[in-house]
């Protein structure tokens, strides 16, 4: 019998990836996760305490951003439209700026309709921490 010839018999090149080793590394590190994941703690945040005033402010200047963002100052019972720019003077003169005593015991209170971007209240606030206001809150709506 002649010799019988091996063509294409001999060890063949695989052409897949070997899947094991990827998916043993994978599972490793999902036990480490799963192992350190309750170990760490979420971080505390100390809140300030809310209390009440030392002293009632002697004037509550309300500053009323409306829904088409237009600027209304509320002293008492007078209303004044006035643009952005013009804020922080108006707030200015209105706390008696000269008396810095009046200043430091008046608030300013901004109330927004609640379709404002918060962008334009953000707008109010900076103007007025720019210009050295302090005492400035925001009015809110309780829900029933």
């Amino acid at each position: 019998m002649p010799a019988v010839s091996h063509r294409g018999r001999g060890r063949r090149t695989i052409n897949e990836i070997n899947m094991v080793p990827f998916i043993d590394v994978m599972l490793v590190l999902l036990i480490i996760f799963m192992v350190t994941a309750p170990l760490i703690t979420p971080s505390m945040i100390d809140l300030p305490s809310v209390g009440k005033a030392a002293r009632q402010p002697d004037q509550i200047i309300q500053i009323i951003l409306g829904k088409d963002d237009a600027l209304e100052m509320k002293i008492k019972d007078k209303t004044t439209s006035l643009p952005l720019k013009e804020l922080a003077a108006a707030v200015k003169s209105a706390q008696g700026a000269k008396d810095s005593a009046a200043a430091a015991n008046s608030a300013v209170v901004i109330s927004a309709d609640k379709n404002v971007m918060y962008e334009s209240v953000v707008q109010v606030m900076d103007t007025l921490q720019r210009a050295g206001i302090q005492r400035v809150g925001l009015s809110v709506q309780l829900a029933n």
